[in-house]
Formats: C-alpha cells, sequence, structure tokens
C-alpha cells in the first residue's frame, strides 16, 4: 500500500510539520517511481499526532502548468480562510512546475506535494483525495483563479446546511479576449442553474457545476466511488453518481471562480471530453436511472446528435418508439430503423409507459421545445427529459 513518510521531529511545531508531510512515498518499501503503473497499491496516509486537521483541503492536480500556476498558488494565497492544506499532485511535469511547487512549498507550509511520473488526471485526483485530510475538499486546476473569498464562503455554506455534499458558485472565463462564444453561453447557462432543483433538472444538458469550482465533502465522494476513467469526463460521471444518490447540490451566488480558457485544456485536447463522449455519459446514466424498466423513449432530434443519441441509448438497451423532428426533409425518413415524425403526430405516441428525449443543440430550440411538451400537460423529469 502507499504510505506517505513524514520523517518529522517531535520537536516541530504542526504547521511547520505539515509543509514536511508527503516527502517521500512508497509501496511495500518501494519508491513510487517503481511503481507507477501498478494499479494494485491504494494509497494509506499515516500523520503524527502533532499534525492538526485543516479545515479544508484544496485538491491540485498539476501537470505541466508552470505558465500560470504562480497567479493560481497567489490566488489560494489570498483566501480569507486560511486554515486549509493544498495538496498538489505533480503528474510528472517537465516544464518548471515542479520546482515551483517545491519553492511555494518551502515557505508556506500548508503545501504538500506528491511527485510522481504521468499517469493521468483521474489517478492524480483519487491519489491526492487520499491525501486530504480535511473533511471539505475544495478542488483547484493549476490554470485557474480562486476569488479570495471563495473557500470561506463555501465552507460556511456546507457547515451552515450540513444536508448539501456538493457546493459550487458562479463563474467567469477569462481572459475576456479569448473567450469564445461557446462559453460564454456556458457561463449564462451555468451561472442561472443556483439552487439544487436547477441543476438536477439540467444534469443531461450539461455539466451543471464547473469541476474546479466546487467544494464537496470527502465523505460524499468516497461512498461513491470516488473518481472513475470510463472513457467520459470523470467530473460528469462523478456528478451523476452523486445526483443518483440523493446527494444535494448548491451554489454561492456569487462569482468567486476564475475559468482560463485556454487551448491546450483538456477539454479542448481529450477525447474524454468530446460531445461523442458527454453523449454517452448522458446515455449511461439516463438509461439506469430517471425511467422504469420497460418504458419506450421517443427521441425529439433527427440531427446529428439526435441520431448519435439514439444509438448510444439503444446500445443502453433502450427502446425507442419514434424520432420527432420539424425538418419536412427528414420527415418519413428512418434513424437507424426508427421512423420519424413530425411534432403534430407525438400526441398520438403518448401514453403510460413512454417519456419523450429532446437532442436539439440549435441555440434557443430546448426552451421551444420545452414550451411544446409542457403545453401538452408533459412535465419536466417525469414524461420528458432534456439531454442536449
Amino acid at each position: 500500500m502507499w504510505t506517505v513518510l513524514t520523517g518529522l521531529k517531535q520537536a516541530e511545531q504542526p504547521r511547520r510539520a505539515a509543509s514536511r508531510v508527503a516527502n517521500a512515498v512508497f509501496c511495500r518499501g518501494r519508491r513510487y517511481n517503481d511503481l507507477a503503473n501498478q494499479g494494485d497499491c491504494r494509497l494509506q496516509v499515516k500523520y503524527p499526532p502533532e499534525v492538526s486537521q485543516p479545515r479544508v483541503s484544496i485538491l491540485l492536480p498539476v501537470f505541466n502548468a508552470a505558465e500560470f500556476l504562480q497567479a493560481c498558488l497567489r490566488s489560494l494565497e489570498r483566501q480569507t480562510l486560511n486554515d486549509f492544506e493544498l495538496i498538489a499532485v505533480d503528474d510528472g511535469s517537465i516544464d518548471g512546475s515542479i520546482e515551483i511547487l517545491r519553492e511555494w512549498g518551502r515557505s508556506d507550509g500548508r503545501l504538500r506535494v506528491l511527485e510522481r511520473p504521468h499517469r493521468g488526471l483521474v489517478p492524480s485526483l483519487n491519489d491526492g483525495l487520499a491525501l486530504c485530510r480535511a473533511p471539505l475538499v475544495a478542488r483547484m486546476d493549476a490554470d485557474d483563479i480562486a476569488h479570495p473569498r471563495r473557500l470561506e464562503l463555501q465552507a460556511e455554506m456546507l457547515q451552515a446546511r450540513p444536508e448539501v455534499a456538493v457546493v459550487s458558485c458562479l463563474i467567469r472565463h477569462f481572459p475576456a479576449h479569448q473567450v469564445a462564444q461557446g462559453f460564454r453561453l456556458y457561463d449564462d447557462w451555468l451561472n442561472s442553474l443556483v439552487d439544487h432543483d436547477a441543476m438536477y433538472r439540467e444534469r443531461f444538458v450539461e455539466s451543471p457545476v464547473a469541476h474546479p469550482s466546487v467544494m464537496f465533502r470527502k465523505r460524499a465522494v468516497e461512498e461513491v466511488g470516488g473518481y472513475r476513467d470510463r472513457g467520459w469526463p470523470e467530473d460528469y460521471d462523478l456528478w451523476l453518481r452523486l445526483f443518483e444518490q440523493g446527494s444535494l447540490f448548491a451554489k454561492i451566488p456569487r462569482i468567486l471562480f476564475f475559468w482560463r480558457d485556454d487551448a491546450r485544456r483538456l477539454s479542448r485536447t481529450d477525447p474524454r471530453y468530446s460531445s461523442n463522449a458527454f453523449l454517452q455519459c448522458k446515455a449511461h446514466f439516463f438509461a439506469r436511472g430517471p425511467v422504469a424498466a420497460g418504458t419506450t423513449v421517443i427521441l425529439w432530434g433527427a440531427g446529428p446528435n439526435g441520431k448519435r443519441l439514439h444509438r448510444y441509448l439503444k446500445e443502453e438497451g433502450m427502446d425507442i418508439k419514434a424520432v420527432i423532428d420539424i425538418d419536412p426533409a427528414k420527415i418519413g425518413r428512418q434513424v437507424r430503423g426508427t421512423p420519424v415524425v413530425a411534432p403534430e403526430n407525438l400526441p398520438d405516441l403518448l401514453n403510460d409507459r413512454t417519456v419523450v428525449v429532446a437532442a436539439v443543440a440549435s441555440r434557443g430550440a430546448r426552451q421551444l421545445i420545452r414550451e411544446r411538451l409542457t403545453g401538452l400537460g408533459l412535465h419536466e423529469g417525469q414524461d420528458f427529459w432534456c439531454l442536449l
């Protein structure tokens, strides 16, 4: 098993001692570097009794982030809540990131660094999570900026509302001149979801919280299995599992997190964050979650996204009765053997064993479809869902 060895002297003060925890990592007597690809070792941390538990642990994975890492660390240094530890997992950086972390660790005892060969984001998150000592864990990415009161306000909400498992905040992409229109629209949508009911309703549209903006209860995440690599976004997978378990989400209605839009971010470069991967994730959780066994789906949308979602829902074992579309050129045709019909035919297709799934990505389409379906007396979250 992984063991963090401290080598602390009894006379050291807790704050100074905390800076020296996790100086060496071993697995059954061998150094971590020799075991980078072994998956049978689990991280177990042993701390000396004089190192007190912080109020919040910040989980910061780092990989070749030297260009922006200093700004990220400065934003954490300026937090009004200073009773925290920062767990930085360097995932084999070769651009000077590890030197920056070591320098900060020498001057700030709250920073602990886990150095390891490159293994990827999900192993970094899980290994870092295992090192977190606080019951509350705040996620942060190495190229982003936290408002000075972010930790304070999120921790206060979790303390005041013990029923809440995950708290986020409003966010803003930056730098403004680089932010694409799609991300601006995502910001607006994300910031419109300020309570649990709204986030739960929209959970299949997109991720209703920005991963590096959240603070969560460590126990809640561990109870659903931590982070997983299933070929789709690890954060979205986690949120959907937490929603399944009945966990409550909340948001601070203030912009407390600044999300850097950079061409090198994983969401732009890694296939696990592609639109296909998101659709597969949605289909998986939708098929096993909100609808009863034996339910028949009516899919609204015969465009590219609708066709892909049709495929993934079928792969999950769902029966699709019809596809709805407004395009006359598509009506009367088929999507993988399923007939495409006009919206006017929808009332004749509905019964107590059917649900409607909206899968149209065009701007404004979701709201128009919602209005059409509610006008037929259907209830969102019971009779229909929006998956785009």
